[in-house]
């Protein structure tokens, strides 16, 4: 069977409508490559956990596209995130408390959401043409190395999603996690990673 690689429009309106429908997807991120649903969908969540076999009380990040998208997931950006985010060189993921308008088993216990802006084409794309935030945590089996190119996924994590982005299976960059800030009451922030 000869089967063709969409291309990039082809291959967004096809993971935007498996997202659309409540389903699973493994995409290429500004970071490594990423388990990816609809943010606001608990039942979508869920099954992330399950294919990761990780517990819910490990909360996961969301990307957004754009400030906008940020501001509708928490109740308040600080001033200090802004400065953070536009002094980052590297992808930065920030935690604020009081999330929002998500699904709660996404949701940390204390009532936070890491949430970054992704600069990245495909990631940023699809944030915008869902026009909700997306999930987004490595594509492994927790406790596992996150792949840091498209060959180093497992076989198993592949076969349970509902849809493989075909953009960027080819890069030979490896990829890097994000850095993480916590940020405190009173515009103190911790660096996680």
């Amino acid at each position: 069977m000869n089967q063709t690689t969409p291309d990039y429009n082809t291959d967004l309106r096809a993971a935007v409508d498996a997202l659309r429908r409540g389903g699973v997807i493994l995409y290429p991120t500004d970071t490594v490559w990423g388990l990816g649903c609809d943010a606001c969908n608990p039942e979508a969540v869920s099954r992330i956990y399950a294919i990761k076999k990780r517990a819910e009380s490990k909360s996961m990040l969301v990307l957004v596209n754009n400030e906008a998208m940020l501001e509708r997931c928490v109740e308040e950006v600080p001033e200090i995130a802004w400065e953070l985010l536009e002094a980052a060189v590297n992808p930065l993921t920030v935690v604020y408390d009081g999330a929002r308008g998500l699904a709660p088993n996404l949701i940390a216990e204390d009532g936070s959401i890491g949430v970054r802006i992704s600069h990245e084409k495909f990631s940023s794309d699809l944030a915008r043409q869902l026009r909700k935030p997306v999930v987004s945590t490595s594509a492994n089996v927790s406790g596992q190395p996150a792949p840091r190119l498209f060959c180093e996924i497992d076989e198993e994590i592949i076969e349970a999603v509902d849809y493989v982005v075909h953009y960027r299976r080819d890069d030979t960059r490896p990829a890097s996690p994000s850095n993480i800030i916590r940020l405190k009451a009173g515009g103190e922030f911790q660096i996680i990673r």
